[in-house]
């Protein structure tokens, strides 16, 4: 089960979720997501757990707890969704005609 992990200080280690979710079973992986550019954490990150049984008394016993000074936020992660097209800022050219962008024909 994929376990979405939020509200983490930014001084969190992947070691650090693997431990604490280690104490509720066997963790496959556990991800801290960054920021591309930076390279900074960005507060949230996810744990594998092959076990469901295992995974469900980890987040019910997670969700709350204190990591390093913060209260996680912990539940099952939802499907990621397809957010469509490329992140371009749309059609057209700003509504500017092939003439300069004074309108004058």
């Amino acid at each position: 089960m994929n376990i979405y992990v939020g509200n983490l200080s930014f001084d969190v280690s992947e070691e650090n979720l693997q431990t604490a979710f280690s104490a509720y079973g066997q963790v496959s992986s556990a991800t801290i997501v960054k920021d591309k550019y930076s390279g900074q954490a960005r507060g949230f990150g996810f744990v594998e757990m092959p076990d469901s049984n295992e995974a469900r008394t980890a987040i019910a016993n997670l969700n709350g707890k204190e990591l390093n000074g913060r209260q996680m936020n912990v539940n099952e992660a939802r499907p990621r969704t397809d957010r469509g097209g490329s992140g371009g800022r749309g059609g057209g050219r700003g509504g500017r005609s092939n003439f300069g962008g004074r309108g004058r024909y």
